[in-house]
């Protein structure tokens, strides 16, 4: 480590235990709110209580969220909200879940830990380091008085005088030692008390889960919908028409040859639309070009379909599950119709990568921005796509562009190498 690199860390850890120190008062502030609370649940018999447990119920959320998002920073990890979403906005019924609401409680649990930790971590690190200074600085005033008590010494000896700076020195490597652990040791407590618990994080999970399947049994069951309306409206239609003009032509033959004939043309005009049909049927289930190459081929093909120049910049070592890859295949196509639709772009372009065993694609575009994922919307169809595979769909649209559209689902990749390729379609 430079002299350089010392100084900045030296300055970062003083700023650190400054910052520690000046937290002290807020975390003894959170007390206040213990009573408020407190007091608030029998006035709710008198009904003034209720708006006054939703206010002071707001508050300390509020300030246990200002800890929940400091410690998610100390840890580098963020630490989601554990409450309850009441069923509706009536204020009973708010009243209700803030009551029954585990983290309620947990919170209030919070309010003197967080006091007796915060300034115990906030203190302890500025008193080593006020004791460190002083035993620098005792010294220079025994020397002017002749005898000063530093702790358990008295300075009217010389063996005591040197023991003054070693002390101090003593004291500052623990302060050192002690001022990024102090503020670990506060965030940890305060993840502990204000992070979901682990029957809340199942229960989420759970409900996830249940939600999930749900949206997949219902796109299931629109998606084979679909298929039986197209092969009723389309070649089950055609097929009887075929079927009825051989029956024609069967009949004419023998005594008009020409007017068979014609039938027998417009029979196998029908037989064409009727493959064609089926072909695009078949192609709306599995694309054979996905089957045949790979995720790769399958998203040139589209972007080459496309009526924007579309960049496909794909790298996977390996081929992903056939359920997955089709999964991504058809969130693209429906993210690209969006971007041809709405976003009134110039161009797009696909990003697709595999890292730390999740398939991450990307698809961008220049357009005008403000896309949202509302309830009937093409987004939220590949949001409930992708929910079926455990997966996520983020998207970023500001208005004014450009719009990027982020697809994760987690999958393994098969060991052959399959496809590194980047290019313009």
């Amino acid at each position: 480590m430079t002299d350089h690199d010392l100084v900045r860390d030296a300055g970062a850890r003083l700023a650190q235990a400054g910052l520690g120190l000046a937290r002290t008062p807020l975390c003894a502030v959170g007390l206040v709110l213990i009573p408020l609370q407190l007091y608030a649940y029998p006035l709710i018999l008198v009904t003034i209580g209720v708006p006054l447990l939703l206010l002071f119920t707001a508050l300390a959320r509020r300030y246990t969220g200002f800890f929940r998002r400091w410690a998610g920073r100390v840890l580098e990890s963020e630490i989601p909200a554990p409450y309850r979403v009441p069923a509706n906005r009536g204020p009973m019924t708010r009243v209700r879940t803030v009551a029954t609401d585990p983290a309620t409680w947990r919170d209030l649990a919070f309010l003197p830990v967080n006091a007796i930790v915060g300034i115990l971590c906030g203190v302890l690190p500025v008193g080593l380091l006020a004791n460190g200074l002083l035993g620098f600085v005792v010294p220079l005033i025994w020397l002017d008085h002749g005898l000063v008590e530093y702790g358990l010494l008295s300075y009217d000896t010389p063996g005591n005088f040197v023991l003054a700076p070693l002390l101090g020195l003593a004291f500052l490597v623990l302060a050192w030692w002690a001022i990024p652990r102090a503020a670990r040791l506060h965030a940890k407590v305060a993840r502990w008390l204000l992070a979901p618990s682990a029957t809340a994080t199942l229960t989420d999970r759970v409900r996830v889960l249940a939600d999930s399947r749900a949206d997949t049994v219902d796109a299931q069951a629109a998606e084979l919908r679909r298929i039986e309306r197209d092969l009723h409206d389309g070649a089950q239609a055609r097929l009887v028409a075929l079927g009825m003009s051989l029956g024609m032509a069967e009949e004419l033959l023998s005594r008009d040859p020409r007017a068979a004939q014609e039938l027998l043309a417009e029979a196998r005009q029908s037989s064409n639309q009727a493959l064609s049909e089926l072909r695009a049927l078949v192609r709306g289930i599995h694309p054979p070009v996905l089957a045949d190459r790979g995720l790769d081929g399958a998203l040139r093909a589209l972007a080459l379909a496309h009526p924007l120049p579309v960049e496909v910049d794909l790298e996977l070592a390996g081929r992903p599950e056939a359920p997955v890859e089709s999964a991504a295949y058809f969130a693209v196509a429906e993210a690209l119709t969006n971007v041809a639709k709405h976003s009134g772009a110039s161009s797009a372009w696909v990003r697709v990568r595999h890292e730390g065993g999740r398939l991450g694609v990307m698809v961008g575009d220049d357009g005008r921005g403000g896309a949202v994922a509302s309830d009937d919307g093409g987004l939220r169809g590949i949001e409930r796509r992708l929910a079926a595979f455990d997966g996520t769909l983020g998207i970023a649209s500001p208005v004014g562009g450009p719009t990027i559209v982020t697809m994760e689902l987690p999958c393994e990749l098969s060991s052959v190498k399959t496809s590194s390729s980047s290019g313009t379609a």
